[in-house]
């Protein structure tokens, strides 16, 4: 239970990138694979709250999905709240990556 607790996940933003036609969705984690893997678990069951992205993984098939670690943010106490850091991190990257839309809010 201490080694959990003490344990360091990767924090960033992670991208989910329709190959097909280039779309691109930005979103924070404070775990960064678990967050990735609940996202190819809701989208194959159909479930993502995001309905475009939705829409596009049954339309072209997760073969047509790049789902990566866009950028990772540099901490030091995994306790602490990371929320806002996380949150600015995400608003660079949508300015960098042109027509990229938010994953979740």
């Amino acid at each position: 239970m201490e080694a959990y607790k003490n344990r360091r996940p990767e924090m960033g933003v992670v991208s989910v990138r329709c190959l097909a036609t280039g779309e691109s969705f930005l979103g924070t984690s404070s775990d960064t694979r678990a967050t990735m893997n609940g996202i190819r678990v809701k989208l194959n069951g159909g479930l993502y709250p995001k309905r475009r992205l939705r829409e596009l993984w049954k339309l072209h098939g997760p073969e047509e999905f790049e789902i990566s670690v866009l950028r990772t943010l540099d901490y030091e106490d995994p306790g602490e709240d990371h929320t806002e850091e996380l949150e600015l991190l995400r608003e660079l990257c949508l300015a960098e990556v042109p027509g990229a839309a938010k994953l979740w809010k």
